[in-house]
């Protein structure tokens, strides 16, 4: 009897091991923690037009389902300027990337009360800030003029502008380093081809990682490998994905792929798509899971931004519908089914959401 449990713990331990042989590897970290916070509302950030200076900030209560179109505006007596281009809630705090009137707006996301504004120039010239993302202690801001400025998430001041490639656009943080995707959106036909590698350590980019020209989108899964989406040229050469194993920094995979913007949230990746389609990628077995996320028959015109709920799984969809009059945001639960939808201000891009 104890020789049969020997083999059967013997047998038991070998298909474990295979099995997770047989998964990606999230370097021991484990599963992450189930968030327990509760939520308040969302924040809806539309760019507006671009030179009308009409971006706005719209404010979803949960509790009343009450919507204020424009927050910013009704508690700070001031608009947020010309294209709002993204939007992120850090600590106690919340970062507004304005494009075109270069400025990063730090706000109290509690109030929308703003705590300060920062001028993103270059001796009275705009760098045109297109996204930010957070470590530790400091914000990382791309621009167009082929900088990631450094900020204190304490003092909010700028430390220091990183060189990067030309017309950086959006950057994930993965192994201790920050992967910028280098666009040179603003040459064509001569788009850069390049994600540059900034480690975090000192503030330096140590190397550039050649892909797919016109690379735009950069996010990091949670073991270790970063996706880069790549637009090409409109052409002859076509949109792409790339992993990138943040390891090595090695190019581990490099296919044609059709895909716009991209989250993950755990193992899932959503990903907008072409004829107002919602794409399902998995990240652990690095496949299409779903074509469509969208179950229902709700139509979205012209989808601009993706965001999920990490404590509900609702995943929130922008139309931009015509990009000259107000869009609309759409709430899906996990199973692909439409719950509500709120109308916003013009091109709405991002959403974030706000624990009470």
């Amino acid at each position: 009897m104890k020789q049969f449990k020997q083999h059967y713990l013997f047998a038991l331990l070998l298909a474990l091991t295979v099995l997770s042989a047989c998964r990606k590897d999230n370097n021991g970290t484990g599963e992450p923690e189930k968030p327990t916070a509760e939520r308040k509302g969302i924040y809806v950030l539309s760019e507006g037009l671009m030179n009308a200076n009409n971006t706005s900030l719209s404010y979803y209560n949960y509790d009343n389902q009450e919507l204020i179109a424009d927050q910013f505006t009704a508690v700070n007596g001031r608009g947020l300027g010309d294209t709002g281009n993204d939007i992120k809630i850090y600590g106690s705090k919340m970062y507004i990337v304005v494009n075109v009137s270069s400025t990063l707006e730090i706000v109290n996301p509690k109030t929308g009360v703003a705590i300060k504004k920062l001028d993103i120039k270059d001796n009275n010239v705009g760098r045109q800030p297109r996204y930010i993302v957070f470590n530790k202690n400091k914000a990382y801001l791309s621009s167009y003029d082929g900088t990631v400025a450094v900020i204190d998430t304490a003092s909010l001041a700028i430390e220091k502008y990183i060189k990067v490639g030309r017309n950086p656009e959006k950057m994930a943080v993965a192994n201790g380093k920050l992967y910028v995707a280098n666009s040179g959106g603003l040459d064509y036909p001569n788009y850069d081809n390049t994600v540059s590698v900034i480690d975090l350590n000192t503030n330096t980019e140590i190397k550039k990682i050649s892909v797919v020209i016109n690379p735009r989108g950069v996010v990091a899964d949670q073991y270790g490998d970063v996706y880069v989406l790549s637009t090409g040229n409109y052409g002859n050469i076509k949109s792409s994905m790339a992993i990138i194993n943040s390891r090595t920094d090695l190019v581990t995979s490099q296919k044609d792929f059709s895909g716009g913007n991209m989250v993950i949230n755990g193992d899932l990746a959503y990903i907008t798509a072409s004829g107002g389609k919602l794409k399902v990628y998995n990240v652990k077995t690095e496949t299409v899971e779903k074509e469509n996320f969208i179950a229902d028959d709700t139509k979205i015109t012209a989808m601009y931004g993706v965001a999920v709920d990490e404590l509900t799984g609702e995943v929130f969809i922008t139309d931009a519908k015509n990009y000259f009059t107000s869009g609309e945001v759409f709430c899906f639960g996990q199973n692909g089914m439409k719950k509500y939808s709120i109308a916003v201000g013009i091109s709405p891009n991002n959403v974030v959401f706000i624990n009470k």
